[in-house]
């Protein structure tokens, strides 16, 4: 079992824990979060959702008492681009695809950062208005080093080959948007 020391300073009776996590009766002003070590083998968590993204939901997923650091890449909604402006954004996917090349990329975060613990990728489809999130990767690991090179490699591969297409829509026109780092976008030219 590894345990974690939680000070009383940052928990409250309100604070959420994951599911697999339990607290353990400690001194009045000390809280020890208990995790069996079994329940936290790597575990990779994927989600296309056309629902408002949550950064503290992602976040959670990917708690390890045996992690010291938990990255994050939160993508918003800007309103502007190129000088135009910009209403929101519609995302469309090729969702069965899209979910295989989002696991073959955990797979190769695993390859290249072995210390990586968990990921979370959630993406959402549909209208998305300004400020709100369209893709969140999390990614848990001993050291920060690990999980900010692997959360760099999740965004930019995600960017690259995995079937989302996004619509801007501006005041008076839409375009549909190509990554500059889309593959086949490259191989067309």
């Amino acid at each position: 079992t590894c345990f974690l020391e939680i000070s009383s300073w940052f928990y409250s009776p309100e604070t959420r824990l994951p599911s697999s996590h339990r607290l353990v009766e400690a001194e009045s002003t000390q809280v020890l979060l208990a995790m069996d070590e079994s329940e936290d083998v790597p575990k990779d968590f994927i989600e296309l959702k056309s629902e408002k993204l949550s950064v503290d939901e992602v976040s959670e997923l990917v708690i390890s008492p045996c992690c010291g650091a938990v990255s994050l890449f939160v993508g918003t909604t800007r309103n502007n681009f190129e000088g135009k402006k910009v209403i929101h954004l519609e995302y469309e996917a090729y969702t069965s695809m899209a979910e295989s090349e989002i696991k073959k990329i955990c797979r190769e975060v695993r390859q290249k950062w072995p210390s990586v613990k968990h990921i979370a990728v959630h993406h959402r489809l549909g209208v998305v208005p300004i400020t709100e999130a369209s893709v969140i990767i999390a990614v848990s690991s001993p050291h920060r080093a690990e999980s900010l090179e692997a959360v760099t490699y999740c965004i930019n591969t995600l960017k690259a080959s995995v079937p989302i297409w996004k619509k801007e829509i501006y005041e008076d026109e839409y375009s549909w948007k190509e990554n500059k780092e889309c593959f086949w976008a490259n191989s067309e030219k």
